[in-house]
């Protein structure tokens, strides 16, 4: 018999690791792990370890690099072993997995900074071209922000793979989907166009345990999952007849459960049998340890009464409104923390 993660494979979904972890990626990818992601606080969390001591001794050895370029040096060398490790995924399936996802800096959303919108399109697409290049199993992380948004025709058209994250409703979806298609179109060739859209899903349901209470017992806490099916149909039907070599596809993200009587693979389960799962290591773990044999779910609704509930009660604009505002605050604060870690550990290691 499969083990839990070889049935979750088999049935559909290719797995994805929500670390960088040099360690995790090496278990994970041996439980059938094809892909990574990155962010500043997976980054921050390794360099409290120690294990990378070493390197940043190296990065601040001549004194003249700043906190941000050895944070950036540092992210830029995790990814790239991660990238090694997923290569021949990437080189198996000519290009269509085995990505690991580079986030672009989050300060560039960074409420106290108030950039001009002009500019954060213009840094977006400079980093995106910079951070992506001679990088072919780097996917570049960009926000659904208005900003990100903008940034994404210009960056599919210069052939950059792009993973569009935070993403909480059908709108922003289309709108980067809609985006990166428009800039596709115009390169030359469109035999390694990539693009996945990373949709958050257990925000939505903490979300609707706060805002949208008269939601019945049934309707509660499934509205994530609703969401994510329905972006998937509709990315399903879109990319359906266009003939591209590779997938253009969905990324079910925060997949971790935020309810402890919740079981730990609630929403992996839900969402089996298809496109992209990034999931935390924890999560991974208890999947693997429940016992359970995954079958195909993604495109199965729960029944009408439900979904009427959820059309009739959840205002979507209010939800993306209020999830991205938190998720812009959520978005700069760990890169800050992050720079904040470097000037400790460059003092340490001064000291040392």
């Amino acid at each position: 018999m499969s083990s839990p993660l070889e049935s979750l494979i088999q049935c559909g979904t290719k797995l994805w690791l929500d670390s960088v972890d040099p360690d995790l990626v090496e278990k994970n990818r041996a439980l059938g792990a094809t892909g990574a992601t990155s962010n500043p606080i997976i980054i921050s969390d390794l360099v409290k370890t120690g294990r990378f001591d070493q390197h940043l001794a190296t990065l601040m050895a001549n004194g003249e690099a700043t906190d941000a370029e050895v944070a950036w040096a540092l992210t830029d060398q995790i990814v790239s072993d991660a990238e090694r490790v997923f290569a021949p995924v990437w080189q198996a399936t000519n290009g269509n997995d085995g990505y690991v996802s580079f986030e672009l800096d989050p300060l560039l959303e960074d409420p106290e900074a108030d950039l001009p919108h002009v500019e954060r399109v213009e840094q977006y697409v400079e980093l995106g071209k910079r951070w992506s290049s001679e990088h072919r199993n780097r996917m570049i992380k960009v926000p659904a922000t208005p900003a990100g948004l903008e940034s994404l025709e210009p960056l599919a058209n210069a052939g950059v793979p792009l993973n569009v994250t935070l993403i909480f409703s059908q709108q922003q979806y289309q709108q980067a989907r809609d985006a990166i298609w428009r800039g596709a179109q115009h390169r030359h060739s469109l035999e390694h166009f990539k693009s996945v859209y990373s949709i958050f899903i257990s925000r939505v349901d903490v979300y609707t345990e706060k805002h949208v209470p008269t939601l019945t017992a049934a309707a509660q806490g499934q509205v994530g999952i609703v969401n994510a099916k329905r972006m998937w149909t509709d990315n399903q039907s879109f990319w359906s007849g266009k003939d591209l070599p590779l997938d253009q596809e969905m990324v079910f993200a925060s997949t971790g459960s935020k309810k402890p009587e919740d079981p730990a693979w609630k929403y992996v389960e839900a969402l089996a049998g298809s496109d992209i799962q990034t999931n935390p290591p924890a999560t991974n773990d208890a999947v693997q340890e429940s016992g359970l044999q995954f079958s195909r779910t993604v495109d199965q609704l729960p029944p009408a009464e439900v979904l009427q509930d959820i059309d009739q009660k959840v205002e979507m604009q209010h939800l993306e409104d209020t999830l991205m505002s938190e998720g812009i605050a959520k978005f700069a604060a760990p890169q800050k923390a992050l720079l904040d870690l470097i000037a400790q550990k460059r003092t340490q290691l001064a000291g040392s």
